[in-house]
């Protein structure tokens, strides 16, 4: 990456956005808007419309009459996967414009956003297109006299409403299986990261999706997310986001039509370091990482760091010393590890959060702090608590921020209590040389992904999703399919 050129694309005025329905942009219909507020510095950078439950029938009935037409829904592999392929080069060609005009919205930093944002929204939709001609029905194993067929089917109008911590990457995640498919889509972002969606709609245009197969609306949870989920004509949704959402999303499909509801929630993802460790410098390195990029708003983020005694000071100054040479910056700046938290009102929650840690007794080792206020944006040091109780608030509580709370444990049976010791169960790491232990530990501790002497990076292969509270839904690999196509048993008599 060039930083001439991300300064360059970093002036380039945003025009006020409007919403993506039936293949063309239009206004919501009263004309309502939203500010976009950047994190960098916290001016305003653009607005977005806000649409209502109005504006929403207009998305879903534009989705559901390019399922009946058949453009997509019934047409053959070969065409779907083709019109993919060529939205994932389109992604590709525009990565640097769509990771600049992200970091701008939500403030990751951007050698993260370039590599997390677009680029892996581009593998997504490759990847989700080369499946589709590779996945078979099945022929059951009948009575000589009788053909038992299962066929594969679209479900139909799909809602997928995303978060604004990696909007392109979690958004792909949903709408390139469902897409693939045969599906159509109506997609809402987090309204406070919408801008690369709405441009991956404009590019799905170009790709040449038929009109009415993606659409993409903006506007408050509680209005826009709400008219989505009560919809009678939706029938499915996928969503990534918090509990009470989630929780609020099973409401309404009982409270209407009964649709399909797939829920990626949120996380205390435990990473637990054992004496022997094959190298405890470079899983001090990984733990700082694993909790601190994009400050610390990942929904997998190793946010519990648990320390076997005899090595915990140890580690602990090793984990202080890594992640003093972090730098939180300007998230458009090349030389930043650590970007912006992305709205004063997370900012708000992370320093509460800080300030509860403080009056319940956990050490604070290092961070805590606002800092760079001085630019009008949003940006805290990395914090680090240490010898924190397990009921205390910082070790049970998601912070979704860059707060970190670490525990000793003494041996095996104790870390697998300590691990399992939460409502929620998306993700977790173990480091040990010990290979049966590692395989104690993996089938032992509940979640979704266990990593073992590494933290994060599982590609598109393997699916992602939680145990408890962390929700059931999965997201990437084939299994992504189940999600969005229904079962169709044909019996046919030979006799």
């Amino acid at each position: 990456m060039d930083q001439a050129t991300i300064d360059t694309l970093r002036q380039k005025p945003v025009v006020a956005q409007r919403l993506f329905i039936g293949g063309d942009f239009a206004d919501s219909r009263d004309g309502a808007t939203l500010p976009v507020i950047s994190p960098i510095d916290g001016t305003v950078l653009t607005s977005i419309a806000d649409a209502g439950a109005h504006d929403v029938d207009r998305a879903v009935a534009a989705a559901r009459a390019a399922f009946e037409k058949g453009s997509w829904s019934r047409a053959a592999p070969a065409v779907r996967k083709k019109v993919l392929l060529r939205l994932a080069d389109l992604i590709e060609k525009h990565a640097l414009e769509l990771a600049v005009l992200g970091v701008r919205d939500n403030g990751t930093e951007i050698g993260m956003a370039y590599k997390a944002e677009p680029l892996s929204a581009a593998a997504t939709f490759r990847y989700y297109a080369e499946a589709i001609d590779k996945v078979y029905g099945e022929i059951a194993p009948t009575a000589p006299d009788v053909l038992g067929l299962i066929h594969r089917e679209p479900l139909g109008v799909v809602a997928a409403i995303v978060p604004w911590n990696f909007p392109m990457m979690i958004g792909a995640w949903k709408v390139a299986p469902a897409l693939a498919a045969g599906n159509c889509v109506v997609l809402k972002p987090a309204e406070v990261a919408s801008l690369t969606l709405l441009r991956l709609g404009e590019l799905a245009a170009e790709a040449g999706l038929p009109e009415g197969v993606l659409n993409v609306v903006t506007g408050r949870g509680t209005v826009t997310g709400e008219a989505l989920g009560l919809h009678m004509d939706v029938d499915a949704i996928a969503f990534t986001g918090s509990g009470p959402v989630g929780r609020r999303l099973l409401d309404y499909s009982a409270r209407s039509n009964l649709k399909r509801v797939h829920l990626e929630l949120g996380g205390k993802s435990p990473n637990i370091v054992f004496a022997d460790a094959p190298d405890l410098d470079i899983a001090a390195k990984v733990s700082a990482n694993g909790i601190f990029r994009n400050a610390g708003q990942v929904c997998v983020a190793g946010s519990r760091l648990l320390v076997q005694s005899s090595i915990y000071d140890a580690f602990v100054e090793k984990l202080v010393a890594a992640t003093a040479k972090m730098k939180v910056g300007d998230p458009l700046d090349v030389k930043s590890d650590i970007g912006a938290v992305s709205s004063m009102e997370q900012l708000k929650k992370d320093l509460g959060h800080v300030a509860t840690a403080l009056d319940e007794g956990a050490g604070l080792v290092s961070g805590g702090r606002r800092i760079r206020e001085e630019t009008g944006g949003y940006y805290m040091e990395p914090t680090i608590f240490g010898d924190v109780g397990p009921d205390m608030t910082v070790a049970r509580e998601e912070v979704f921020g860059p707060v970190l709370a670490v525990q000793r444990f003494n041996d095996e049976a104790e870390a697998v209590r300590l691990a399992n010791g939460t409502v929620y169960g998306l993700a977790s790491a173990v480091w040990t040389s010990n290979l049966a232990k590692a395989h104690r530990m993996v089938r032992a501790v509940r979640a979704g992904v266990v990593h073992v002497n590494t933290y994060g990076g599982a590609d598109l292969t393997v699916p992602l999703g939680g145990f408890g509270q962390s929700g059931f839904g999965r997201d990437k690999s084939l299994h992504a399919f189940d999600k969005y196509s229904d079962l169709k048993t044909a019996w046919i008599s030979l006799a």
